[in-house]
């Protein structure tokens, strides 16, 4: 665990629903908190010391004209192509407001996790963080990441992997 961050301290409402998930899960409790915050790829990266590639962010998007909530985990290093995004759903995407991501996913734009979702989400994760040995991703608020592997990730998420960063023009 990096020194800055240590063990989070007991925390209630989305915090508590990402440990649990890990936990029930049999994954260790690796979440960290830094009150310096990491509500952006490049925040988590510094606070927990890591290349910004290994911060897996989350992306809500929003099935259009639907409630279907559409997760994407990308590396902080990548950007995502929607068009990518809506051919792997099989329909057309946009992103989705702030207000309808914490509703819908129990989490805070800035903080939002890759697991323990109010409402199960279709998750997607891009192919780029699956050749990753470790990354660290959000834990329900913007002060909290937890570490774990790709292929942990894909197992906590029940997500599926696909292509969907953006291609250099």
């Amino acid at each position: 665990m990096p020194q800055a961050g240590g063990p989070a301290p007991q925390a209630g409402g989305s915090v508590a629903r990402v440990r649990a998930a890990l936990l029930a899960a049999g994954h260790d409790d690796t979440i960290s908190v830094f009150p310096e915050g990491t509500r952006t790829a490049e925040d988590a990266a510094r606070a927990v010391g890591c290349a910004v590639a290994e911060i897996a962010k989350s992306l809500v998007f929003r099935a259009k004209g639907s409630a279907r909530p559409v997760l994407v985990v990308a590396s902080g290093a990548d950007r995502v192509d929607l068009a990518r995004v809506a051919e792997a759903v099989g329909a057309p995407i946009e992103r989705a407001e702030g207000r309808w991501v914490r509703e819908t996913t129990g989490f805070a734009i800035g903080g939002v996790s890759p697991i323990a979702h109010l409402t199960p989400p279709v998750v997607l994760i891009d192919e780029r963080v699956m050749r990753l040995s470790r990354v660290w991703a959000a834990a329900g608020s913007p002060a909290h990441v937890f570490a774990t592997t790709p292929d942990a990730l894909l197992a906590l998420s029940g997500g599926r992997v696909v292509d969907v960063a953006e291609r250099p023009a």
